[in-house]
């Protein structure tokens, strides 16, 4: 039993240490090479945003950090009580990997990196789209459950 949760316990931090780091990186050429790609229903260019999703909360990067590292920490703290299946523990990963992403941003730049546009929706990234498609997983997940 031991050795399965600390299987579960692997899996969980590479899946997180993957979102993390493919935002980051997605971020990185973004900022770096700062395309202005219009591909009809999608486009991607950068924006800077200081508020949370949707355009709410501008300039509260601070609050929002605030915020971010405490569901860290949390999710963190409370992996003992994750349920030890693959598909839960996936997501989690992949929500915790989508926290920390924009956590980075907020920290050492101050707003968060935006560039994925498909006109219907409110610009976003990586770390948005981890977070939005594993919360809706989750609920999903314990909703049958």
């Amino acid at each position: 039993m031991v050795k399965k949760k600390y299987t579960f316990l692997n899996f969980f931090i590479v899946i997180t240490l993957i979102v993390t780091l493919v935002d980051q990186l997605s971020k990185y050429l973004i900022v770096l090479f700062n395309p202005n790609l219009d591909l009809g229903l999608l486009k991607i260019y950068l924006v800077t945003n200081t508020g949370a999703g949707f355009g709410i909360l501008q300039n509260q990067t601070f609050g929002l950090a605030i915020i971010s590292l405490l569901v860290a920490v949390l999710i963190i703290g409370s992996y003992n009580k994750l349920p030890q299946k693959k598909i839960p523990q996936l997501l989690f990963a992949v929500f915790l990997g989508g926290v920390i992403g924009n956590l980075i941003d907020r920290i050492f730049r101050g707003h968060v990196i935006d560039f994925i546009d498909f006109s219907f929706w409110p610009t976003f990234n990586i770390a948005d789209a981890a977070i939005s498609m594993s919360l809706i997983g989750l609920i999903w997940y314990f909703w049958k459950e």
